[in-house]
């Protein structure tokens, strides 16, 4: 029982910071107004939490491993309460960007960990089917609960108040987290405190993520994004020579051998790339050609997120159990690729009964994706490298997601002004561009599919093996 006290305790954490994600993004401009943001600070909203979120989470997973896991999510729970305190009292632009950038610390030191505790809580394949399914619910409830919760709390009362409700829910976990984590005794820092290894990963991940966010301000052949790209690129490549000859690697090598685990991080990676942007771009579509308002369009997508909630926790874990998590996962990547197909070729006058709600039923397919990402990501890690590999697959989805979105943000935009250039109406040229983008998306899923095809292994994905430092029989 109290295995299943931990699991509630982990998936609050996950819907704290999902929720945080996308709640933010609806009460922005009530934000600008009040706090007195230029546009382009405006950006730094999201970018301040982005920036260090995606950049640390290796770091914190391997560091997890070492001082141990349940003092690392007790600590990053702690830090993104306070922040979200400090945010909600922030009365100027300064203040509020920092509160934001502390929060991305605090969800990357939470995050970096989360399955790399559950999956050693649950060691037997079928109940560790469940518990990730039911994490993966989370956040998909998450991500749409935001999108409604964010207009109502800033119509109702303000602003302010998108942050203050962590407060609560972050206080509650870490009262319940003292409880029901189990403590563990990390290897110490000794056993691999490799602060050269930490310094180029954590600088080239974090430059990388911003040289991404930026994309769109600068564009792809500017010298800014060239430059910045390939300095971060020359650190990310640092590190690799570096954990190859460290003795006392940050993230020791051995775990990218095992063809589930790397296969896995990059089917996430193209797959992550493509449903994040869908969720930006076709609530874009929406406001701007069809004229749906922000809680309209909340509506219209909730849909998809509680499909994908659905299908995660009552679908994805017998189907798991029963057929292998590799067939789920190309089951649930081509139900996404038909619904990139079919958004490809979205009318300017859309209807959402005969258009979009199609669509939003076949994105349930995200529901098998995700879990069975989770299941195959961490089937190949050992006890001792649990939260490494959790850190690996949180950073390989945020950054699927920043390059998702910069990527086929810039081929909408570019094609939307090629085709006002050519004479065509607004809503024409912009549901050109969100064509490209979707054409772009199914294609990024069609190499998802590829890559699991060919790399990852056939079975449902062995558990992280009790004993410490045993092999995966499954990787």
């Amino acid at each position: 029982m109290r295995r299943w006290t931990a699991l509630g305790v982990l998936s609050a954490a996950g819907l704290m910071t999902v929720l945080d994600g996308s709640i933010v993004t609806v009460a922005m401009p009530a934000i600008q107004q009040d706090v007195g943001f230029s546009p382009a600070g405006l950006s730094w909203m999201v970018n301040a939490y982005l920036i260090p979120f995606g950049g640390l989470l290796l770091l914190a997973g391997r560091l997890g491993d070492l001082v141990g896991r349940r003092a690392m999510f007790l600590a990053g729970i702690v830090v993104f309460t306070a922040a979200s305190l400090l945010a909600g009292l922030a009365t100027g632009p300064g203040m509020l960007i920092a509160a934001r950038f502390l929060q991305g610390v605090g969800s990357a030191m939470a995050s970096a960990v989360v399955l790399g505790i559950l999956v050693t809580l649950f060691t037997e394949p079928g109940e560790r089917g469940k518990a990730i399914a039911i994490f993966s619910f989370t956040g998909a409830a998450g991500a749409s609960i935001g999108q409604v919760l964010g207009g109502v709390l800033t119509d109702l009362l303000s602003w302010p108040w998108i942050f203050f409700i962590n407060v609560p829910i972050g206080v509650a976990t870490i009262a319940l987290a003292l409880r029901a984590l189990p403590r563990d005794r990390g290897a110490g820092l000794s056993g691999g405190a490799d602060v050269i290894g930490a310094a180029l990963v954590t600088s080239g991940l974090m430059l990388g993520i911003y040289t991404i966010v930026k994309v769109e301000q600068y564009g792809w052949t500017a010298a800014h994004t060239l430059g910045l790209g390939a300095v971060s690129l020359a650190l990310l490549a640092g590190f690799v020579a570096r954990q190859a000859t460290a003795a006392q690697p940050l993230m020791p090598l051995r775990i990218l051998r095992s063809r589930n685990v790397a296969g896995a991080n990059i089917a996430q990676m193209l797959s992550l790339s493509a449903m994040f942007a869908f969720q930006v771009l076709v609530a874009l579509h929406m406001q701007k050609v069809l004229g749906y308002g922000a809680l309209e369009t909340g509506l219209a997508m909730l849909p998809a997120a509680v499909g994908i909630g659905t299908v995660s926790l009552f679908v994805s874990a017998r189907l798991s159990a029963r057929f292998g998590a590799r067939t789920v996962l190309l089951t649930g990547l081509t139900l996404l690729i038909a619904a990139m197909v079919l958004l490809s070729r979205i009318p300017v006058r859309a209807g959402y009964v005969t258009d979009l709600l199609p669509v939003m039923l076949l994105i349930s397919g995200g529901g098998l994706v995700l879990p069975a990402l989770a299941t195959l990501g961490m089937s190949g890690a050992r006890e001792s490298d649990a939260g490494l590999a959790s850190g690996l697959f949180s950073t390989t989805q945020q950054v699927g997601m920043a390059i998702g979105v910069a990527v086929l943000s810039t081929l909408a935009a570019s094609r939307t002004e090629n085709l006002l250039a050519a004479g065509h109406s607004s809503a024409a040229a912009l549901t050109g561009g969100y064509r490209l983008a979707f054409t772009t998306s199914a294609g990024l899923l069609a190499a998802a599919l590829l890559v699991s095809v060919l790399v990852l292994r056939r079975g449902p994905g062995a558990a992280v093996p009790a004993s410490a430092g045993a092999p995966s029989t499954a990787a």
